[in-house]
């Protein structure tokens, strides 16, 4: 575990000067970014002014600004000591969690022995970037069945399906069995040309491709070829039970009830189930129920099933998506 930066406060009332020292200069390019785009960041997203001058760190601002920008600057520090990349993307994600409490360690430990969260794949160690990922990967690692509600961006499917792969690659499950509605309404292909694989595969692909990005490339088609992973449209799961898999249904908002009672009951022995979805976006026929909405409603509170909900603020891509999530949810949408 990275030890903490040593750390020097002066404070000034209302205001703050931290001093941060870090023990491994070689570590300081990847942290501040180049041209220091990093600190500049962190200096536009929270009103400080952030000064570097070797291997120290001068942070000057409102004492709770301040305090955020420390534990920003620790926790990309620690990521780095840990042998994982920090990128803008890595520094958005530990801004927006230095507002938030109850981060569990994952910003700034306090203490030796604070929980840490991770998920290792063949190409790559995930860590969450929010405290709701935090959370839903700690249900992933616990639970049997897994509800994951929220809107776009928030790495539901991503996560669940890097919590497959390592489990699949681990030999705790069998394999892999990925699927989602292959068209928004009532998975109507055959106006479409090709065969059946031709005419799926492109509402698909969200899958494949986060497949690939946890598993070498000639891996993922030879598992596809074997049997270990399957990705195949909700239609192609009736009439099965599925033991000794990790199941992922992919947005799930465009399941109509009958379909969702279909699939959650494909569930089988030693198996792990999640159902992606955002309640709010479903593109079913007016009149038509979401599938997700109705489970939900009639599956909370039942042991061994989480329901993990996340907002606009745990949207992990660009920061203008989290703006346009909350535009359209917000106040009298």
């Amino acid at each position: 575990m990275a030890r903490k930066p040593d750390l020097r406060a002066v404070d000034e009332g209302d205001r703050a000067r931290l001093e941060l020292e870090f023990d491994q200069p070689y570590l300081l390019g990847p942290l501040f970014g180049d041209y220091d785009r990093h600190l500049v960041m962190i200096e536009d997203r929270l009103g400080v002014n952030i000064a570097a001058r070797g291997n120290r760190v001068m942070i000057e601002g409102d004492a709770d600004s301040a305090a955020r920008a420390r534990d920003v600057l620790t926790g990309l520090y620690n990521r780095l000591d840990q042998g994982h990349d920090v990128d803008s993307a890595a520094v958005e994600a530990l801004l927006g969690m230095a507002a938030q409490p109850a981060l569990d360690g994952i910003i700034s430990p306090e203490v030796s022995n604070a929980p840490r969260v991770m998920i290792r794949t063949r190409k790559k160690t995930i860590v969450p970037r929010s405290t709701i990922q935090t959370q839903y990967m700690e249900a992933l690692g616990r639970d049997d069945m897994i509800f994951a509600l929220g809107p776009a961006g928030t790495g539901k499917t991503y996560l669940a399906v890097a919590q497959a792969v390592a489990m699949l690659i681990t030999g705790q499950v069998d394999r892999l069995i990925l699927s989602r509605p292959a068209v928004e309404a009532g998975e109507r292909l055959g106006f479409l040309p090709g065969d059946m694989k031709e005419k799926v595969d492109p509402y698909l692909r969200p899958l494949y491709d986060a497949l690939y990005d946890m598993l070498p490339t000639e891996q993922v088609e030879r598992r596809i070829a074997s049997g270990e992973i399957e990705i195949a449209p909700i239609a192609f799961m009736r009439g099965r039970t599925l033991n000794d898999a990790f199941i992922i249904l992919d947005e799930a908002q465009n399941t109509t009830p009958p379909q969702m009672k279909m699939f959650l009951t494909r569930f089988g022995m030693r198996s792990r189930m999640v159902i992606c979805g955002d309640p709010n976006q479903t593109d079913l026929p007016r009149g038509i129920e979401s599938g997700l909405n109705d489970a939900v409603e009639k599956l909370e509170g039942i042991p061994k099933l989480s329901m993990v909900r996340f907002g606009a603020a745990d949207v992990v891509r660009h920061p203008l998506v989290g703006k346009i999530v909350e535009a359209y949810e917000g106040p009298g949408r």
